[in-house]
Protein backbone atom coordinates (compact mmCIF):
# COMPACT_ATOMS: atom_id res chain seq x y z
CA UNK A 1 0.00 0.00 0.00
CA UNK A 2 1.37 3.52 -0.29
CA UNK A 3 -0.39 7.11 0.66
CA UNK A 4 0.72 10.57 -0.42
CA UNK A 5 2.68 12.68 2.38
CA UNK A 6 1.72 16.72 1.16
CA UNK A 7 3.28 20.01 2.52
CA UNK A 8 0.37 22.01 2.00
CA UNK A 9 -0.03 26.05 1.45
CA UNK A 10 2.25 26.32 -1.97
CA UNK A 11 0.42 28.00 -5.46
CA UNK A 12 0.10 25.76 -8.11
CA UNK A 13 1.27 27.15 -11.39
CA UNK A 14 2.13 26.65 -14.90
CA UNK A 15 0.87 24.51 -17.62
CA UNK A 16 -0.93 20.98 -18.04
CA UNK A 17 -2.27 18.74 -20.65
CA UNK A 18 -5.35 16.75 -19.77
CA UNK A 19 -5.62 13.22 -19.55
CA UNK A 20 -8.14 11.69 -22.22
CA UNK A 21 -11.25 10.89 -20.68
CA UNK A 22 -11.55 7.41 -18.03
CA UNK A 23 -15.29 7.50 -18.41
CA UNK A 24 -14.57 7.57 -22.20
CA UNK A 25 -12.09 5.74 -22.28
CA UNK A 26 -13.29 2.60 -20.90
CA UNK A 27 -16.74 1.76 -22.95
CA UNK A 28 -14.02 2.43 -25.79
CA UNK A 29 -11.69 -0.26 -25.07
CA UNK A 30 -15.10 -2.51 -24.45
CA UNK A 31 -16.47 -1.81 -28.05
CA UNK A 32 -13.38 -4.05 -29.05
CA UNK A 33 -15.86 -6.80 -28.78
CA UNK A 34 -17.99 -5.98 -31.36
CA UNK A 35 -15.43 -6.67 -34.32
CA UNK A 36 -12.78 -8.95 -35.80
CA UNK A 37 -10.99 -6.20 -36.73
CA UNK A 38 -8.10 -4.00 -35.54
CA UNK A 39 -8.98 -1.38 -32.79
CA UNK A 40 -6.51 1.63 -31.75
CA UNK A 41 -7.20 3.90 -28.97
CA UNK A 42 -5.40 6.82 -28.41
CA UNK A 43 -5.26 9.16 -25.70
CA UNK A 44 -5.83 6.40 -23.18
CA UNK A 45 -4.93 7.42 -19.49
CA UNK A 46 -2.44 4.71 -17.85
CA UNK A 47 -5.11 4.55 -14.73
CA UNK A 48 -5.84 1.57 -12.74
CA UNK A 49 -9.16 1.64 -13.85
CA UNK A 50 -7.29 0.76 -17.34
CA UNK A 51 -5.28 -1.37 -16.32
CA UNK A 52 -8.29 -3.51 -14.99
CA UNK A 53 -10.63 -3.18 -17.88
CA UNK A 54 -7.57 -4.21 -20.11
CA UNK A 55 -6.62 -7.45 -17.69
CA UNK A 56 -10.64 -8.23 -18.41
CA UNK A 57 -10.46 -8.46 -21.73
CA UNK A 58 -7.23 -10.49 -22.07
CA UNK A 59 -9.19 -12.65 -20.30
CA UNK A 60 -11.44 -13.20 -22.81
CA UNK A 61 -9.07 -13.87 -25.42
CA UNK A 62 -8.92 -10.16 -26.92
CA UNK A 63 -5.50 -9.29 -27.89
CA UNK A 64 -3.62 -6.29 -26.23
CA UNK A 65 -0.83 -3.98 -27.42
CA UNK A 66 0.31 -1.07 -26.01
CA UNK A 67 1.69 0.82 -28.97
CA UNK A 68 2.95 3.97 -27.36
CA UNK A 69 2.73 5.85 -23.80
CA UNK A 70 -1.24 6.46 -24.25
CA UNK A 71 -2.06 3.95 -27.13
CA UNK A 72 -3.05 0.99 -27.16
CA UNK A 73 -4.26 -2.02 -29.90
CA UNK A 74 -6.89 -4.34 -29.29
CA UNK A 75 -7.75 -7.25 -31.37
CA UNK A 76 -10.88 -9.58 -30.58
CA UNK A 77 -11.28 -11.90 -33.10
CA UNK A 78 -9.89 -14.86 -30.86
CA UNK A 79 -12.38 -14.21 -28.38
CA UNK A 80 -13.48 -18.16 -26.89
CA UNK A 81 -15.51 -17.62 -24.10
CA UNK A 82 -18.00 -15.34 -22.54
CA UNK A 83 -17.89 -15.24 -19.32
CA UNK A 84 -15.67 -12.79 -16.82
CA UNK A 85 -13.11 -13.52 -14.03
CA UNK A 86 -15.01 -12.19 -11.02
CA UNK A 87 -11.94 -11.31 -9.16
CA UNK A 88 -11.61 -8.86 -12.13
CA UNK A 89 -14.54 -7.83 -12.26
CA UNK A 90 -14.98 -6.63 -8.74
CA UNK A 91 -11.92 -4.34 -9.34
CA UNK A 92 -14.27 -1.81 -11.74
CA UNK A 93 -17.82 -0.84 -11.56
CA UNK A 94 -17.26 -0.80 -15.91
CA UNK A 95 -16.98 -4.49 -16.13
CA UNK A 96 -20.45 -4.50 -16.93
CA UNK A 97 -19.42 -2.81 -20.26
CA UNK A 98 -18.79 -5.91 -21.82
CA UNK A 99 -22.25 -7.39 -21.51
CA UNK A 100 -23.58 -5.71 -24.41
CA UNK A 101 -20.74 -6.49 -26.98
CA UNK A 102 -20.78 -9.99 -25.41
CA UNK A 103 -24.22 -10.52 -25.78
CA UNK A 104 -24.71 -8.54 -29.33
CA UNK A 105 -21.99 -10.40 -30.86
CA UNK A 106 -21.83 -13.76 -29.38
CA UNK A 107 -25.56 -14.21 -28.30
CA UNK A 108 -24.68 -14.20 -24.46
CA UNK A 109 -22.55 -12.80 -21.69
CA UNK A 110 -22.22 -14.30 -18.54
CA UNK A 111 -21.36 -11.08 -15.82
CA UNK A 112 -20.27 -11.44 -11.65
CA UNK A 113 -21.49 -8.61 -10.52
CA UNK A 114 -19.51 -4.92 -11.03
CA UNK A 115 -17.49 -3.89 -8.30
CA UNK A 116 -16.10 0.31 -8.41
CA UNK A 117 -16.68 3.07 -5.80
CA UNK A 118 -19.22 2.45 -2.92
CA UNK A 119 -20.81 5.96 -3.38
CA UNK A 120 -24.54 4.31 -2.95
CA UNK A 121 -26.67 2.34 -4.62
CA UNK A 122 -25.86 1.93 -8.48
CA UNK A 123 -28.63 0.25 -10.79
CA UNK A 124 -28.20 -2.24 -13.08
CA UNK A 125 -31.66 -2.39 -13.44
CA UNK A 126 -31.45 0.59 -16.58
CA UNK A 127 -28.90 -1.98 -18.25
CA UNK A 128 -31.34 -5.11 -17.92
CA UNK A 129 -34.15 -3.50 -19.08
CA UNK A 130 -32.22 -2.38 -22.29
CA UNK A 131 -31.39 -5.56 -22.84
CA UNK A 132 -35.00 -6.88 -22.31
CA UNK A 133 -36.03 -4.45 -25.11
CA UNK A 134 -33.43 -5.74 -27.62
CA UNK A 135 -34.84 -9.08 -26.81
CA UNK A 136 -32.58 -11.31 -24.34
CA UNK A 137 -33.29 -12.97 -21.84
CA UNK A 138 -31.86 -12.02 -18.73
CA UNK A 139 -31.71 -14.22 -15.37
CA UNK A 140 -30.08 -12.19 -12.55
CA UNK A 141 -29.40 -13.71 -9.24
CA UNK A 142 -25.93 -13.59 -7.73
CA UNK A 143 -24.37 -13.68 -11.21
CA UNK A 144 -26.28 -11.90 -14.25
CA UNK A 145 -27.04 -14.22 -17.67
CA UNK A 146 -28.03 -13.16 -20.76
CA UNK A 147 -28.90 -14.55 -23.65
CA UNK A 148 -30.13 -14.11 -27.54
CA UNK A 149 -29.45 -17.52 -28.85
CA UNK A 150 -31.10 -16.05 -32.47
CA UNK A 151 -29.53 -12.49 -31.97
CA UNK A 152 -30.69 -9.30 -30.60
CA UNK A 153 -33.49 -7.25 -32.25
CA UNK A 154 -33.75 -3.78 -32.93
CA UNK A 155 -36.65 -1.86 -31.01
CA UNK A 156 -38.14 1.28 -29.33
CA UNK A 157 -37.59 2.21 -26.11
CA UNK A 158 -37.60 3.96 -22.72
CA UNK A 159 -34.96 4.33 -20.06
CA UNK A 160 -36.25 4.39 -16.60
CA UNK A 161 -33.26 7.13 -15.72
CA UNK A 162 -30.79 8.41 -18.44
CA UNK A 163 -28.12 6.01 -16.79
CA UNK A 164 -24.41 6.49 -18.57
CA UNK A 165 -23.20 3.26 -18.48
CA UNK A 166 -26.60 1.53 -19.36
CA UNK A 167 -26.99 3.87 -22.54
CA UNK A 168 -23.49 3.10 -23.39
CA UNK A 169 -23.98 -0.76 -23.27
CA UNK A 170 -27.02 -0.28 -25.06
CA UNK A 171 -25.84 1.58 -27.73
CA UNK A 172 -22.75 -1.05 -28.33
CA UNK A 173 -25.33 -3.71 -28.30
CA UNK A 174 -27.97 -1.79 -31.09
CA UNK A 175 -24.35 -0.98 -32.77
CA UNK A 176 -24.64 -4.50 -33.74
CA UNK A 177 -28.30 -5.36 -33.97
CA UNK A 178 -29.05 -4.59 -37.73
CA UNK A 179 -32.37 -2.37 -37.89
CA UNK A 180 -33.21 0.74 -36.43
CA UNK A 181 -33.26 1.43 -32.77
CA UNK A 182 -34.83 4.15 -31.14
CA UNK A 183 -33.34 4.88 -27.50
CA UNK A 184 -35.16 7.50 -25.41
CA UNK A 185 -34.50 9.48 -22.15
CA UNK A 186 -30.74 8.73 -22.85
CA UNK A 187 -27.45 9.77 -20.91
CA UNK A 188 -25.53 12.69 -23.49
CA UNK A 189 -22.24 12.94 -21.66
CA UNK A 190 -19.82 14.20 -23.39
CA UNK A 191 -17.50 10.46 -23.11
CA UNK A 192 -21.19 9.29 -24.70
CA UNK A 193 -21.02 11.25 -27.19
CA UNK A 194 -17.39 10.49 -27.61
CA UNK A 195 -18.51 6.28 -27.51
CA UNK A 196 -21.20 7.00 -30.09
CA UNK A 197 -18.66 8.62 -32.59
CA UNK A 198 -16.29 5.64 -32.23
CA UNK A 199 -18.95 3.52 -33.25
CA UNK A 200 -19.55 5.42 -36.67
CA UNK A 201 -16.17 5.04 -37.72
CA UNK A 202 -16.99 1.23 -37.12
CA UNK A 203 -20.01 1.60 -39.65
CA UNK A 204 -22.90 2.10 -37.51
CA UNK A 205 -24.86 5.17 -38.45
CA UNK A 206 -26.11 7.00 -34.86
CA UNK A 207 -28.21 10.24 -35.15
CA UNK A 208 -29.08 12.11 -32.20
CA UNK A 209 -25.66 12.73 -30.91
CA UNK A 210 -25.31 15.03 -27.55
CA UNK A 211 -29.69 14.66 -27.24
CA UNK A 212 -31.66 12.70 -24.76
CA UNK A 213 -32.86 10.49 -28.10
CA UNK A 214 -30.52 8.69 -29.96
CA UNK A 215 -31.27 6.77 -33.21
CA UNK A 216 -29.05 3.72 -33.65
CA UNK A 217 -29.46 2.28 -37.06
CA UNK A 218 -27.11 -1.07 -36.46
CA UNK A 219 -25.21 -3.47 -38.68
CA UNK A 220 -24.81 -7.25 -38.85
CA UNK A 221 -21.29 -6.99 -38.87
CA UNK A 222 -19.10 -3.75 -38.00
CA UNK A 223 -15.68 -2.60 -38.69
CA UNK A 224 -11.99 -1.71 -37.14
CA UNK A 225 -12.05 1.94 -35.60
CA UNK A 226 -8.84 4.01 -34.88
CA UNK A 227 -10.58 6.70 -32.13
CA UNK A 228 -8.85 9.28 -29.76
CA UNK A 229 -10.52 9.86 -26.52
CA UNK A 230 -11.12 13.44 -25.67
CA UNK A 231 -9.92 15.39 -22.81
CA UNK A 232 -11.13 14.76 -19.13
CA UNK A 233 -13.40 17.61 -18.09
CA UNK A 234 -13.43 16.34 -14.73
CA UNK A 235 -9.59 16.34 -13.95
CA UNK A 236 -9.57 19.69 -15.96
CA UNK A 237 -11.68 20.81 -13.42
CA UNK A 238 -10.15 19.02 -10.45
CA UNK A 239 -6.89 21.27 -11.56
CA UNK A 240 -8.77 24.55 -11.59
CA UNK A 241 -10.06 24.12 -8.50
CA UNK A 242 -6.58 23.18 -7.12
CA UNK A 243 -4.98 26.30 -8.32
CA UNK A 244 -7.97 28.60 -7.35
CA UNK A 245 -7.65 27.00 -3.79
CA UNK A 246 -3.89 27.76 -3.67
CA UNK A 247 -3.87 31.33 -5.51
CA UNK A 248 -1.84 30.07 -8.36
CA UNK A 249 -2.15 30.66 -12.30
CA UNK A 250 -2.97 27.83 -14.22
CA UNK A 251 -3.09 27.22 -17.69
CA UNK A 252 -5.18 23.58 -18.93
CA UNK A 253 -4.36 22.97 -22.50
CA UNK A 254 -6.43 21.93 -25.32
CA UNK A 255 -9.63 21.40 -23.32
CA UNK A 256 -13.34 21.15 -25.26
CA UNK A 257 -14.62 24.54 -23.96
CA UNK A 258 -18.24 23.10 -24.31
CA UNK A 259 -18.14 20.38 -21.50
CA UNK A 260 -17.09 23.21 -19.38
CA UNK A 261 -19.62 25.23 -19.44
CA UNK A 262 -21.80 24.38 -16.30
CA UNK A 263 -18.72 23.43 -14.38
CA UNK A 264 -17.59 26.74 -15.26
CA UNK A 265 -21.09 28.84 -14.07
CA UNK A 266 -20.79 26.53 -10.52
CA UNK A 267 -17.09 27.32 -10.23
CA UNK A 268 -17.49 31.26 -10.93
CA UNK A 269 -20.61 30.62 -8.11
CA UNK A 270 -17.86 30.29 -5.73
CA UNK A 271 -16.04 32.92 -6.95
CA UNK A 272 -13.45 30.30 -9.01
CA UNK A 273 -13.07 32.77 -12.06
CA UNK A 274 -12.02 30.40 -15.38
CA UNK A 275 -11.42 32.26 -18.70
CA UNK A 276 -10.49 30.72 -22.19
CA UNK A 277 -8.22 31.31 -25.07
CA UNK A 278 -9.32 29.52 -27.78
CA UNK A 279 -9.21 26.15 -25.96
CA UNK A 280 -6.77 26.49 -23.40
CA UNK A 281 -8.24 27.29 -19.66
CA UNK A 282 -6.81 29.98 -17.59
CA UNK A 283 -7.12 30.09 -13.91
CA UNK A 284 -5.86 33.21 -13.05
CA UNK A 285 -3.72 33.61 -10.00
CA UNK A 286 -4.67 35.07 -6.56
CA UNK A 287 -8.59 34.76 -6.86
CA UNK A 288 -10.55 36.16 -4.00
CA UNK A 289 -13.10 32.73 -3.90
CA UNK A 290 -16.42 34.01 -2.51
CA UNK A 291 -19.84 32.27 -2.70
CA UNK A 292 -22.10 35.02 -4.16
CA UNK A 293 -25.80 34.32 -3.33
CA UNK A 294 -28.69 33.86 -4.98
CA UNK A 295 -31.43 36.98 -5.73
CA UNK A 296 -32.59 38.32 -2.48
CA UNK A 297 -29.44 37.41 -0.32
CA UNK A 298 -31.14 33.84 -0.85
CA UNK A 299 -27.98 30.86 0.51
CA UNK A 300 -26.67 29.69 -2.86
CA UNK A 301 -27.02 25.76 -4.06
CA UNK A 302 -25.16 23.74 -6.13
CA UNK A 303 -26.61 20.58 -6.72
CA UNK A 304 -26.13 18.05 -9.52
CA UNK A 305 -28.20 16.13 -11.77
CA UNK A 306 -27.65 14.20 -15.97
CA UNK A 307 -25.99 15.90 -18.05
CA UNK A 308 -26.08 19.10 -18.97
CA UNK A 309 -26.57 19.41 -15.52
CA UNK A 310 -23.58 19.87 -12.88
CA UNK A 311 -21.98 16.52 -13.04
CA UNK A 312 -21.78 14.55 -10.10
CA UNK A 313 -18.41 13.56 -9.59
CA UNK A 314 -17.52 17.08 -8.82
CA UNK A 315 -19.70 17.68 -6.02
CA UNK A 316 -16.38 16.21 -3.94
CA UNK A 317 -14.54 18.98 -5.91
CA UNK A 318 -16.96 21.28 -5.31
CA UNK A 319 -17.76 20.58 -1.64
CA UNK A 320 -13.22 21.29 -0.98
CA UNK A 321 -13.73 24.18 -3.40
CA UNK A 322 -16.11 25.65 -1.16
CA UNK A 323 -14.17 25.59 2.06
CA UNK A 324 -12.00 28.04 0.37
CA UNK A 325 -14.68 30.62 -0.45
CA UNK A 326 -16.27 33.28 1.94
CA UNK A 327 -19.60 32.92 2.36
CA UNK A 328 -22.05 30.35 3.29
CA UNK A 329 -23.31 27.29 0.13
CA UNK A 330 -25.68 24.56 0.27
CA UNK A 331 -24.13 21.35 -1.77
CA UNK A 332 -27.04 19.12 -3.05
CA UNK A 333 -25.50 16.00 -3.96
CA UNK A 334 -29.14 14.36 -5.36
CA UNK A 335 -27.41 11.02 -7.31
CA UNK A 336 -25.78 8.72 -4.82
CA UNK A 337 -26.34 8.51 -1.42
CA UNK A 338 -22.86 7.99 0.02
CA UNK A 339 -20.70 10.72 -1.87
CA UNK A 340 -20.85 13.00 0.70
CA UNK A 341 -19.70 10.45 3.40
CA UNK A 342 -16.21 11.53 3.14
CA UNK A 343 -17.08 15.19 4.81
CA UNK A 344 -15.67 14.26 8.39
CA UNK A 345 -12.18 14.26 6.39
CA UNK A 346 -12.39 17.74 5.96
CA UNK A 347 -14.12 18.45 9.28
CA UNK A 348 -11.31 16.81 11.19
CA UNK A 349 -8.73 19.79 8.79
CA UNK A 350 -10.72 22.47 9.89
CA UNK A 351 -13.41 22.56 7.54
CA UNK A 352 -16.86 24.49 8.71
CA UNK A 353 -19.06 21.81 7.03
CA UNK A 354 -22.77 20.53 8.49
CA UNK A 355 -23.57 17.07 6.87
CA UNK A 356 -27.78 17.50 7.01
CA UNK A 357 -28.09 14.41 5.29
CA UNK A 358 -26.68 11.33 2.96
CA UNK A 359 -27.74 13.74 0.30
CA UNK A 360 -27.03 17.63 1.76
CA UNK A 361 -24.48 19.48 3.08
CA UNK A 362 -24.21 23.30 4.29
CA UNK A 363 -20.31 24.41 3.92
CA UNK A 364 -19.17 28.01 5.34
CA UNK A 365 -16.24 29.01 4.27
CA UNK A 366 -13.10 30.14 4.23
CA UNK A 367 -11.60 27.52 6.60
CA UNK A 368 -8.15 27.79 7.78
CA UNK A 369 -7.65 24.07 7.38
CA UNK A 370 -4.59 21.83 8.57
CA UNK A 371 -3.02 18.84 8.01
CA UNK A 372 -4.19 15.59 9.06
CA UNK A 373 -4.05 12.33 8.34
CA UNK A 374 -7.20 10.89 6.06
CA UNK A 375 -7.96 7.65 4.06
CA UNK A 376 -9.65 7.95 0.67
CA UNK A 377 -12.66 5.94 0.20
CA UNK A 378 -13.02 6.80 -3.61
CA UNK A 379 -11.77 8.35 -6.76
CA UNK A 380 -13.41 11.65 -6.13
CA UNK A 381 -13.36 12.45 -2.49
CA UNK A 382 -9.78 11.16 -2.64
CA UNK A 383 -8.97 14.44 -5.27
CA UNK A 384 -11.00 16.75 -3.14
CA UNK A 385 -8.80 15.60 -0.36
CA UNK A 386 -5.49 16.72 -2.81
CA UNK A 387 -7.41 19.90 -2.81
CA UNK A 388 -7.92 20.22 0.82
CA UNK A 389 -4.15 19.12 1.85
CA UNK A 390 -2.66 21.51 -0.95
CA UNK A 391 -4.46 24.14 0.49
CA UNK A 392 -3.40 23.23 4.46
CA UNK A 393 -0.99 24.53 7.08
CA UNK A 394 1.43 21.94 7.75
CA UNK A 395 1.40 18.24 6.31
CA UNK A 396 -0.86 15.85 5.41
CA UNK A 397 -1.35 12.19 4.46
CA UNK A 398 -3.86 10.66 2.67
CA UNK A 399 -3.58 6.51 2.35
CA UNK A 400 -5.53 4.04 0.38
CA UNK A 401 -4.23 6.24 -2.96
CA UNK A 402 -4.81 3.62 -5.36
CA UNK A 403 -8.47 4.95 -5.36
CA UNK A 404 -7.71 8.02 -6.57
CA UNK A 405 -4.97 6.33 -8.87
CA UNK A 406 -8.26 4.78 -10.56
CA UNK A 407 -8.87 7.68 -12.22
CA UNK A 408 -6.01 10.58 -12.35
CA UNK A 409 -2.95 9.56 -14.02
CA UNK A 410 0.95 10.11 -12.87
CA UNK A 411 -1.27 12.67 -10.09
CA UNK A 412 1.48 12.97 -7.51
CA UNK A 413 4.56 13.45 -10.90
CA UNK A 414 2.09 16.03 -12.27
CA UNK A 415 1.02 17.83 -9.48
CA UNK A 416 4.78 18.14 -8.39
CA UNK A 417 5.52 19.75 -11.72
CA UNK A 418 2.60 22.51 -10.78
CA UNK A 419 4.72 23.71 -7.57
CA UNK A 420 3.08 21.18 -5.39
CA UNK A 421 5.12 19.37 -2.54
CA UNK A 422 3.99 15.94 -2.58
CA UNK A 423 5.60 12.48 -2.24
CA UNK A 424 4.74 8.71 -2.78
CA UNK A 425 6.03 6.96 0.05
CA UNK A 426 5.00 2.79 1.37
CA UNK A 427 2.58 3.25 4.24
CA UNK A 428 3.59 1.09 7.47
CA UNK A 429 1.35 -1.96 7.43
CA UNK A 430 -0.67 -2.17 10.69
CA UNK A 431 -0.11 -5.71 11.88
CA UNK A 432 -3.86 -7.22 13.20
CA UNK A 433 -4.88 -7.62 16.34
Amino acid sequence: MEKFVIEGGYPLSGTIVPAGNKNAALPALAACLLTEEDVVVRNVPRIRDVEAMLALLGGLGVRVAWRDENVVALNAADVDHTELDPDLTMRIRASFLLAGPLLARFGEAHMPPPGGDVIGRRRLDPHLDAFRALGARVEASRWYHLSAPTGLRACDFFMDEPSVMATENALMAAALTPGVTVMHNAAAEPHVQDLARMLLQMGADISGIGSNMLVVDGRSRLGGADHTIGPDYLEIASFAALAAVTGGELRVKDTVPADLRMTRLVFERLGCSMEFEGNDLIVPPEQRLRVRDDAGDAISKIEDGPWPAFPADLTSIALALATQAEGLVLIFEKMFENRLFFVDKLVSMGARVILCDPHRAVVSGPSRLHGERMESPDIRAGMAMLIAALCAEGESEIGNVRQIDRGYERIDERLRALGARIERVASERVPAV
